[in-house]
């Protein structure tokens, strides 16, 4: 499960948080993800807009999602998470209960997740 933390001294954070979850309403979270993260630091809103249509969203649904009280209430419940947490760094991982800090290669996540079941099984 993916939670948003948009960086408070990052001028198109939230924006950018909310265009990945407008995205995902119509099935495209991931893609739009992925895009951000590619075209940084163009991410202002004109720019998600062109994104969104370069992905073949619905650009009124688009609009209109990324603008809603909804989507905001999702990112706020997420960083009242990260909050509770204690939580300052991103990606921050946590693999039944552990914390991971920072970028890992896929092999550290997998042994983690491999040591966990090994735990539980016991």
């Amino acid at each position: 499960m993916v939670k948003n933390y948009p960086y408070k001294y990052r001028d198109f954070a939230h924006i950018s948080a909310a265009a990945s979850l407008a995205a995902a309403e119509q099935g495209k979270y991931w893609e739009m993800h992925n895009l951000l993260l590619a075209r940084s630091p163009k991410l202002d809103r004109a720019s998600l807009l062109a994104y969104a249509r370069e992905l073949g969203l619905d650009i009124d649904r688009f609009t209109a999602s990324l603008d809603s009280e909804r989507v905001k209430a999702l990112i706020a419940t997420d960083l009242a998470l990260a909050e509770s947490l204690d939580l300052y760094n991103t990606p921050t991982f946590y693999i039944n209960g552990r914390q991971i800090i920072g970028e890992r290669p896929l092999a550290v996540l997998r042994k983690i997740v491999d040591e966990e079941l090994q735990q539980k099984g016991k």
